[in-house]
């Protein structure tokens, strides 16, 4: 199903459903063994970590604009906090990576959590609202992603909601979460999918190639839902779920579009990237854009595909499949 919003002139409205065409562009990683020590010494890297940093630290300054464009991220933190609250315990603390300004901790409730340990790597987005009062207690910590400080063995829950599409190393950083969490801990995370703003790529691809001649990297490359569903289980993660949401927003052009990704904190990080525009580049961007894939009143859709995934550390007391063989009856006569 897929969810659709209007981003028009600060307001936001849920809006009925339109079907939407993809392109499928995904980043694609070596499946590495669980025993594959924390990447400290990782050598692969794609994004400029303390680029990233510091335009997220941009965004949370700005703090009257960041709050205007925090509608993406707090819809799918709570997406993101139902399916660690469907979980029927108790958690004493939850550690929440990447969690910038706080969107998952906005959807917990003391019923279920008494703590959560808010990490980031900017401390301006971790202070962006350290004056609101939460249902629940709140540690905030400046913390990497790619290099964990959590004990071994610690960890009752983590979660993370559109940060780990930043993440270097992934698979690394997957065998890091799972060796933090206690036997039977829980991972439950979001981030967004290959699928994400193909309209914007294609847009800019054609821009470029035509007003530049080739074709620079303007949108960073994402996975998809087969390696996430991957690497969880060579990550040493158990009884794992893996599913994929769309969510379409509607904006009156994609110069507005680029506006709220940059107010968001999720420009382009890319080793490689161009930091500059060229105007011309920039207007035959939107005008594409509105001609390939413009709706009938004007404004142009965005599509973010959102990949969620749960995964259990491994216990005593997991579920374990029957040994081959013990069937009682064929699938055939209950069929």
């Amino acid at each position: 199903m897929l969810s659709q919003f209007t981003r028009n002139h600060r307001v936001l409205t849920k809006t009925l459903p339109r079907v939407a065409s993809t392109i499928v562009t995904s980043r694609n990683y070596a499946i590495i063994p669980p025993s594959t020590p924390a990447p400290e010494a990782a050598g692969f890297q794609v994004f400029h970590r303390e680029a990233k940093r510091k335009q997220k630290d941009r965004a949370a300054m700005n703090a009257e604009e960041s709050r205007v464009v925090d509608y993406l991220k707090d819809e799918i933190a709570a997406r993101v906090a139902d399916r660690l609250l469907d979980i029927k315990r108790s958690f004493n603390t939850v550690v929440d990576l990447g969690s910038g300004c706080g969107h998952i901790v906005k959807h917990i409730d003391s019923d279920t959590v008494d703590k959560v340990i808010m990490c980031d790597t900017s401390e301006n987005a971790l202070n962006r609202d350290k004056d609101i009062k939460y249902d629940v207690e709140v540690e905030r910590m400046v913390v990497d992603e790619e290099l964990l400080p959590f004990e071994e063995n610690s960890l009752e829950a983590v979660v993370s909601s559109l940060s780990m599409h930043w993440i270097n190393d992934l698979p690394g950083a997957l065998i890091q979460i799972r060796k933090a969490l206690k036997p039977d801990g829980v991972f439950v995370a979001a981030m967004f999918g290959g699928d994400t703003l193909f309209e914007l790529r294609t847009s800019l691809q054609l821009a470029e190639l035509e007003r530049e001649g080739g074709i620079s990297p303007r949108v960073s490359p994402l996975t998809d839902s087969k390696d996430m569903s991957n690497l969880l289980t060579r990550a040493g993660f158990t009884l794992t779920t893996v599913d994929v949401d769309e969510i379409q927003v509607n904006y009156p052009s994609a110069i507005e579009l680029m506006q709220d990704l940059r107010a968001m904190g999720e420009s382009n990080a890319v080793l490689n990237r161009q930091t500059l525009m060229k105007r011309d580049t920039l207007l035959a961007t939107s005008a594409i854009y509105s001609e390939l894939h413009g709706n009938a009143d004007g404004s142009i859709p965005a599509t973010f595909s959102i990949i969620y995934m749960i995964g259990w550390k491994p216990s005593a007391t997991t579920p374990q499949p029957k040994k081959r063989g013990s069937a009682q009856k064929s699938l055939k006569d209950v069929l």
